[in-house]
C-alpha cells in the first residue's frame, strides 16, 4: 500500500538474497501490487510479471533487484539506483518530469 501511496512518482525497491532482515519475495509483491495504481495514472508500473533472477534488475516507473550477498549497500545497489534516478529524474528546460 505505501508504495501505490508514492504513485505516479518513480520509486525503487532491492533488497539481497541472502538478508534475513529482508523480504526480498514481499518486496517484489508490494512493488507488483502497487502497479494497478501507476496505470490509473498513465504510468508504467513494474515491467516483470515474476520475481526476477538474482542481481538482473527490472525498472519501469517502479524498478526492483534483488543482489547476490547479504544484508549491505553495494557498488551494484549504487549503480542501480543512479542509472534508474538518470532514467527518471534527468530533465531538460523543456520537458520537466510531471
Amino acid at each position: 500500500m505505501l508504495i501505490a501511496l508514492i504513485a505516479p512518482r518513480p520509486v525503487y525497491v532491492a533488497s539481497a538474497a541472502e538478508d534475513l532482515w529482508a523480504d526480498p519475495r514481499g518486496e517484489f509483491l508490494s512493488a507488483k501490487y502497487a502497479e494497478p495504481v501507476y496505470r490509473l495514472l498513465g504510468r508504467e508500473g513494474l515491467p516483470a510479471d515474476d520475481m526476477p533472477p538474482v542481481d538482473h534488475p527490472v525498472a519501469g516507473t517502479i524498478g526492483y533487484h534483488i543482489r547476490s550477498g547479504k544484508h549491505d549497500v553495494t557498488e551494484f545497489d549504487w549503480e542501480q539506483y543512479l542509472n534508474f534516478a538518470d532514467r527518471h529524474l534527468r530533465t531538460s528546460s523543456a520537458s520537466p518530469v510531471p
